[in-house]
C-alpha cells in the first residue's frame, strides 16, 4: 500500500501530465510517453517538493524546458 507522500506525488504527477496534455493538444497517453522519453518524469520526481508548490504554468513551462534539453521537440 502506498504512503501518503507516494499517493500525493502520483496525484501531482497525474495533474502535471493532463495539464501537459491539454497545454500542447495530446492525449493524456501521448503526454505521459513524452515525458517518459525527455525526461519530465523523472525531473517531477527528484524535484517534487519545489514543483509541487509552483503555479501549473510554471511547471509546464519547467517540463517544456527539460524535454527541450533532452532532445523533445514541442510545437
Amino acid at each position: 500500500m502506498a504512503t501518503k507522500q507516494q499517493t500525493n506525488i502520483i496525484n501531482y504527477i497525474v495533474i502535471c501530465i493532463s495539464d501537459f496534455a491539454a497545454q500542447f493538444r495530446m492525449t493524456q497517453k501521448e503526454a505521459f510517453r513524452f515525458l517518459s522519453t525527455y525526461g519530465g518524469i523523472a525531473f517531477l520526481l527528484e524535484h517534487y517538493e519545489i514543483e509541487h508548490t509552483l503555479s501549473p504554468d510554471d511547471t509546464i513551462e519547467a517540463l517544456t524546458h527539460i524535454c527541450r534539453e533532452n532532445g523533445g521537440m514541442l510545437a
